[in-house]
């Protein structure tokens, strides 16, 4: 029992960790605070249930490999009751009690060793669970986000309008399967073929965009992070972004100012008084909060019973609201990005003035780093790891992510060849497989593959820009459509992109036909598509091998070259791009201009306030030391004035006083005068 609570203390802690990664990723793209509960939660389940693979899918890998050396060796069967004992009276739980393997059997059993059971049943959790998302729950809540109704029926109403189209697409592909699965006479339609054509529709799509994102992900990643290793280049670029910004920008103040001059007209016509008013509030809940405050409350009555052509339809109202909610997201995000980017090409600009440093430190034109780590961040330090470390890491980053890359696209064109092995992947793997205890090993590579996979294609997603219907922004920049819409996505690359990798390793009996593989938890739970030849030998099998022409079309930057012939510019080496990035440069110029005033200015007013203080200070301590003198003197004349008034009441003390004082001095006289005799 001890040893099994081991085992699951390596499950919980990788839920834990992966559950910790997607809830930080979600709080550094979405605004937690102002998005809907509802929304938080369905993305957050979306991106656990994808990048939860990452860890569980090398443990049952690790596990297998377990059980195929059971097999091969022959001691499968007699450990199958020492494994799992299975007490009927005690079920599930009697089903995870391991015992030890008898000295006969050479495998050792795996650190992480998980029961059958659990496996197969957080396969289905994580599997149907997806599933239910991505086609169910998730477009119906972006189309619900998104709509501009005032009601729940009626938000309900437009999210499955708009969402007809998308399930018209998935319908077809399941008609034209069940089509072709009716035409074969040797297979009969019951309940289980009928969800094998639901899997090979969905893993059918999913596979199409999987093998697209994988296309420009495998270069773009070494490509983005070479580049990023040269700094006058990451400077054009983000000169040319900042351009990009600045107008999209001005165009998003513009449509701003407009946006809410049409809610002004509509607050000054509509009443409070009119039924249209509660349409209007919920409106006005949308618009910033100096807005509401600078409309003047006007709760006069209106007579609204003769027809008015100057009050708004219902439709209108909707459409406005439409129109704000998309406006305000719009101008919220380009101002962060423009100044993410202004802050990223003065830093960029910093780095190329701080290269030929005679003294090797870092001088900033912004001022000193004020970090978390400003007290061992130095100067020097600073220089050392900008100009020289960073640059050199980079480097050596990018060409082993390259080859990792060109590894990646080997594999996904020979996996389907298993004599002789020539999957790269396959064969680091089954040459560990062999040593009965190398199941560390195992795990590390696949999760590292998985890792990277994931990363090609969900950066893809993180990364791609649907005008601005969906686009996810950083800085907590990302709208609930966009992000229902990312993990509609991921829940949908999740199952292709598993068996597309136990394929890579021909852990998947039907593609290496080899019948003396035993498959994973993963892959039994989601069956074979031998029900649809076409599709299960032929589009799953060679279409991967399409990678290749989408990574030599995303090497030689083809759609870049076409998006920037038919308008939408991009960053390319000709006399445009230059133009753009010339005036992206002078717009950094001037902000920079602006903040150094601003710098100025307000060291210029804190001068004043501390020498004011100071002043007010002295003031303070000379005005102290005057009434202290006064409060002397005063105090003495006081003083003088209570002994004058106190002798004048007693004359007679006073004489004595004076007589006393005679007589001590005569004393003191013959004293003298008698010691003078003496001596």
């Amino acid at each position: 029992m001890r040893k099994m609570a081991d085992h699951f203390a390596v499950f919980v802690l990788g839920l834990l960790a992966v559950f910790a990664v997607s809830l930080f990723t979600l709080y550094s793209y979405s605004n937690i605070r102002k998005q809907h509960v509802i929304v938080t939660v369905a993305t957050l389940i979306a991106w656990y249930s994808s990048f939860i693979i990452v860890f569980i899918l090398p443990l049952d890998i690790s596990a297998t490999k377990y059980k195929q050396c059971q097999k091969d060796h022959n001691c499968s069967l007699e450990n199958s009751n020492n494994i799992h004992e299975t007490d009927p009276h005690h079920g599930f739980l009697a089903n995870m009690t391991t015992v030890s393997s008898p000295s006969s059997c050479p495998c050792v059993e795996p650190w992480s060793w998980v029961p059958q059971t659990v496996l197969s049943v957080f396969w289905k959790i994580v599997y149907w669970g997806a599933q239910v998302l991505t086609w169910l729950v998730l477009p119906i809540m972006n189309s619900y986000a998104s709509a501009g109704e005032f009601t729940v029926i009626g938000k309900l109403k437009s999210a499955i309008i708009a969402n007809l189209i998308y399930y018209a697409t998935y319908v077809v592909i399941f008609c034209i399967c069940l089509i072709y699965l009716a035409t074969q006479p040797y297979v009969t339609i019951d309940l289980e073929n009928l969800k094998v054509i639901g899997i090979t529709a969905s893993n059918t799509w999913g596979l199409f965009l999987l093998v697209l994102l994988y296309g420009y992900g495998l270069v773009d990643i070494p490509r983005s992070i070479w580049q990023s290793s040269h700094t006058l280049y990451m400077l054009q670029q983000t000169y040319f972004k900042v351009a990009k910004v600045t107008m999209e920008y001005s165009e998003a103040q513009e449509k701003y100012d407009d946006t809410l001059e049409d809610v002004r007209r509509s607050v000054e016509v509509i009443k409070y008084n009119h039924p249209f008013r509660k349409y209007v509030d919920t409106i006005l809940s949308k618009c910033p909060e100096d807005f509401r405050r600078s409309l003047r409350r006007n709760d006069d009555y209106v007579d609204y019973n003769e027809q008015d052509c100057s009050i708004p339809t219902e439709k209108s109202l909707i459409k406005m609201h439409i129109n704000v909610m998309t406006t305000m997201r719009n101008y919220t995000r380009t101002q962060s990005q423009k100044e993410t980017l202004l802050h990223k090409a003065i830093q960029l600009e910093d780095d190329i003035a701080n290269q030929n440093s005679s003294n090797r430190y870092y001088k900033r034109s912004t001022g000193e780093y004020n970090g978390y780590l400003k007290f061992l961040y130095s100067p020097r330090l600073e220089w050392w790891w900008r100009i020289v470390v960073r640059s050199l890491l980079l480097k050596v980053f990018a060409v082993t992510l390259g080859v990792f890359s060109a590894m990646v696209v080997w594999s996904e064109c020979v996996f389907f060849i298993s004599k002789p092995v020539m999957s790269l992947f396959a064969i680091f793997i089954n040459g560990l497989g062999k040593s009965h205890s190398a199941y560390v090993s195992i795990e590390i590579i696949s999760i590292l593959v998985l890792a990277y996979l994931c990363v090609c294609a969900y950066r893809t997603v993180f990364k791609i820009r649907v005008f601005n219907y969906y686009y996810v922004a950083s800085n907590h920049q990302t709208d609930e459509n966009s992000l229902l819409f990312s993990g509609m996505l991921l829940s949908r690359l999740t199952p292709p992109l598993c068996l597309n990798f136990l394929s890579l390793i021909q852990l998947d009996s039907h593609v290496t036909k080899d019948n003396r593989v035993l498959e994973t938890e993963y892959t039994k739970i989601m069956g074979h598509m031998d029900v649809i030849s076409f599709i299960a030998n032929g589009f799953n099998v060679y279409f991967p091998i399409a990678i290749v022409l989408l990574c030599c079309a995303t090497i030689f930057k083809l759609g870049s070259r076409l998006l920037h012939c038919i308008g939408f510019e991009q960053f390319i080496d000709d006399d445009i791009s230059q133009e753009i990035v010339d005036e992206g440069k002078s717009y950094v110029q001037r902000e920079k201009i602006k903040s150094a005033r601003s710098r100025d200015q307000l060291q210029r007013r804190t001068a004043l306030q501390n020498s004011i203080r100071r002043s007010e200070l002295g003031n303070k301590s000379s005005a102290s030391i005057t009434d202290w003198n006064n409060y002397k003197s005063c105090d003495s004349t006081s003083n003088s004035k209570i002994i004058a008034v106190w002798l004048c009441l007693h004359p007679f003390l006073f004489s004595h006083c004076l007589m006393l004082f005679f007589c001590i001095l005569i004393h003191f006289y013959l004293l003298l005068f008698q010691n003078k005799i003496f001596y």
